[in-house]
């Protein structure tokens, strides 16, 4: 099984969130998962601007930024020189979603799409060509630590027959309650990046956790 792993900073300890960054750096991880949240589209409030700048300073593998915000397409060029090196939206916060994706290209970062649980794969089918990656949230967005919802498990088939369907090749993410127990049965269904907080940040050893889920034997 071929997939990347991206460890959620939201997870990580930020009162040592260099030493967090640089296990990330020295494990087989393949990116870093970053959280925005504006307390509007979603009730919580996440990393920040100059957050974002000092992990860049550290981080030697790419930056994954998921934008949980209202006008997502205001923000673009401002990610862009953070150093995002792919940018998710979510298809619930953006009226013109082809502009705002397009918008994300023209910048030089990769493209994705986000999906609340209640919205289904299918309202993506005109736009897949487009997009680079497809995240599906298997929680309700806006809080670590919560617990996988069953029904994306189909969702994410779903997505994977489209997909196929198609001969498409945009990555499938999945963030929200993935565990060392049920990550072999969400790349089985589909899925090609892997986002975890907890499960990595509050494991007895990080590094090894992330080295299960990449090998998940």
């Amino acid at each position: 099984m071929s997939h990347l792993v991206a460890p959620s900073l939201l997870a990580a300890d930020f009162g040592n969130l260099q030493q967090d960054i640089e296990m990330v750096n020295s494990s087989k991880a393949d990116w870093f998962h970053v959280d925005v949240m504006d307390g509007v589209f979603v009730p919580n409030l996440s990393i920040g601007t100059p957050v974002i700048k000092a992990i860049k300073k550290i981080a030697r593998k790419p930056l994954d930024v998921h934008l949980m915000m209202v006008d997502p397409g205001r923000y673009i060029s401002h990610f862009k020189n953070l150093g995002a090196d792919i940018l998710t939206v979510h298809y619930e916060a953006c009226t013109h979603l082809h502009r705002t994706v397009q918008q994300i290209r023209e910048q030089g970062m990769k493209a994705g799409v986000s999906l609340n649980p209640h919205t289904p794969v299918s309202l993506l089918e005109e736009i897949l060509p487009d997009l680079d990656l497809v995240l599906i949230m298997s929680v309700n967005p806006g809080f670590g630590g919560q617990s996988f919802i069953p029904g994306s498990l189909e969702k994410i088939r779903k997505l994977d027959d489209l997909k196929k369907k198609h001969w498409l090749r945009f990555d499938i993410e999945v963030d929200g309650g993935v565990t060392l127990e049920n990550a072999k049965s969400l790349v089985e269904a589909g899925v090609t990046v892997l986002v975890a907080g907890n499960t990595i940040f509050a494991s007895d050893d990080p590094i090894a956790t992330i080295q299960k889920l990449k090998e998940l034997s």
